[in-house]
């Protein structure tokens, strides 16, 4: 907007009048008024300058949006950990075991960045939480952080627009890369309070499905599964889904369910969050335990049928009436397929059990339990798996004895990789596998007469 010359003239006296009598009530806020009402007057005195004469806009960016983490907090963490070093003062840097490098911001440390002509300033603000027998009882939040931490974007007000509509998507998208290049799969377990723990760890497992001992049909129907869920963002939307996919794995101990989900998260690049629910307080923790989970992410529930006795809501036990197991069927049902389940996207909920039979039939339908997997004792393909990972041969004249062997006898996996473990020698190795599986056949016989005559 063009100003004429006596327009220009009376804004700059209208401005020096007010600048002036500021000056005047703040000498007489000095000389005559109470401390408590000369501060008063001095934040309101300089909250007005800032609304009509600074051309700064500050944007802030807390961590936490209520219990959910807030993305543009951690876009921002990532970006600027690229800019840091160029422009802060002091950086902080970490590095775990297999992992790069990582750079951030110190506390109340600067970061002056540039995009399409306009310069945008950051700023990382770190406040320390009194005790907990402090804190409002009320702020679960507060409560389960030592610090409140956020991010302060200033800028000219004249780029509000640009800053919003294209700078922000920008460091959004810059952010996805840069944690895609670096990411390391976490494993989160749960801390007092009913949150994850703020430190997981690097989850190192070296299974793949390339290496994993399981069935071979079932390895590649599961492995196309995975493949369309994970690319199936704009499937799910369409349809009104929550974008997530439950997993059942179930059979005898030693069939491989955790180097299954080992093989999972190292295919996806999901962190994976282990959840012993003997360790949640009720459903209301549950659900701030699902809402505080990342996207991309694996959720492992194992044992379900014997981890806790899960109540309903009409039971009459008295512990779960003192309040000794507050979980319920029911809480367990909407944390994995309710209305709290959508809050978030892109994940994977994987419950393990020995005894399928035991599982109330409402944890196993569709749209809960998706896919069942069973995981049997040691197939014929599953063997040549193992061979090749242990012994490296894909073949040997001992193979068909130990295939005919397998059709008879039931041997875990893990059995058969004990067998295979135990030498250097292939063929020595074969044939102690051979002798285990016959030392099997009496035993399992015998199980099978007492099974017949119970019946």
């Amino acid at each position: 907007m063009a100003f004429s010359e006596p327009n220009a003239k009376a804004l700059l006296s209208a401005a020096a009048s007010f600048a002036a009598s500021a000056m005047l009530i703040r000498s007489i806020a000095n000389d005559f008024l109470p401390h408590e009402v000369h501060g008063f007057f001095s934040s309101l005195l300089h909250g007005i300058s800032r609304k009509f004469f600074s051309s700064q806009l500050t944007i802030v960016v807390e961590e936490f949006q209520g219990f959910s983490p807030n993305e543009v907090f951690d876009a921002a963490n990532a970006y600027l950990g690229t800019k840091a070093p160029t422009f802060a003062q002091r950086v902080k840097i970490s590095k775990n075991e297999d992992q790069n490098l990582t750079i951030s911001m110190d506390r109340d440390e600067e970061v002056i960045d540039e995009y399409d002509n306009i310069q945008v300033k950051w700023r990382f603000v770190c406040s320390q939480v009194e005790s907990a027998s402090h804190r409002n009882s009320n702020d679960l939040n507060a409560c389960l952080r030592s610090e409140i931490r956020s991010y302060e974007l200033s800028f000219h007000k004249k780029n509000k627009d640009k800053v919003l509509s294209s700078y922000i998507p920008y460091v959004l998208k810059r952010a996805k890369s840069i944690k895609e290049k670096s990411k390391v799969t976490k494993l989160h377990t749960v801390a007092p309070f009913g949150a994850w723990d703020e430190d997981p760890i690097a989850l190192d497992h070296p299974m793949t499905f390339k290496t994993l001992a399981m069935d071979s049909e079932i390895k590649e129907a599961l492995l196309e599964d995975l493949n369309v869920f994970m690319n199936g963002k704009e499937y799910y939307r369409k349809i009104g889904k929550a974008w997530k996919r439950g997993y059942l794995l179930y059979g005898p101990p030693g069939t491989g369910k955790s180097s299954l989900i080992a093989a999972m998260a190292n295919h996806l690049n999901y962190d994976i969050y282990d959840l012993e629910l003997t360790e949640v307080r009720g459903n209301s923790e549950l659900r701030s335990l699902l809402i505080r989970m990342s996207s991309k992410s694996i959720l492992v529930i194992e044992d379900i049928d014997c981890t806790i006795k899960l109540q309903n809501r009409e039971s009459d036990d008295e512990s779960f009436k003192n309040g000794e197991n507050q979980v319920t069927l029911s809480g367990l049902l909407n944390f994995i397929d309710g209305l709290w389940s959508c809050c978030g996207e892109e994940r994977i909920i994987v419950f393990t059990t020995n005894h399928k039979e035991r599982l109330d039939p409402a944890l196993l339908r569709p749209g809960r339990m998706d896919m069942h997997i069973n995981l049997s004792y040691c197939t014929f393909s599953a063997f040549k798996q193992l061979a090749f990972n242990y012994l490296g041969i894909d073949h040997h004249k001992l193979f068909e004895e130990i295939e005919r062997l397998l059709c008879q006898v039931e041997a875990s996996p893990a059995e058969v990789a004990g067998e295979l473990m135990k030498r250097n020698d292939a063929e020595v190795c074969l044939k102690g596998l051979i002798q285990f599986l016959h030392s099997k056949i009496p035993d399992q016989k015998v199980k099978q007469d007492d099974d017949d005559q119970n019946e």
